[in-house]
């Protein structure tokens, strides 16, 4: 994660949201309060959203890590755009 300083960030902020959205790479904004913040693309942050709140549902990671663990994907059948449902 690459860090900056608030002044030089306040002085970039525009390339530093193009970065973001464009590499996904969060950027460590720093003070010399010591009280620092990330900035990051809106895309990665609904998708940490989207994480914390599936991952709030009672037994649902344990049931994706034993889909995982016990799942013959060998024998699954390959997705075919044309198909019918």
């Amino acid at each position: 994660m690459s860090t900056i300083n608030i002044t030089n960030a306040m002085e970039n902020l525009y390339k530093l949201i193009s970065d973001v959205n464009v590499g996904f790479n969060p950027i460590t904004i720093i003070n010399n309060k010591g009280k620092n913040a990330v900035l990051i693309s809106e895309d990665e942050w609904k998708n940490i959203e989207e994480t914390l709140f599936l991952s709030s549902i009672p037994g649902y990671v344990d049931d994706i890590n034993n889909i995982r663990k016990n799942e013959n994907w060998e024998s699954a059948k390959k997705y075919e755009k044309d198909e019918e449902w």
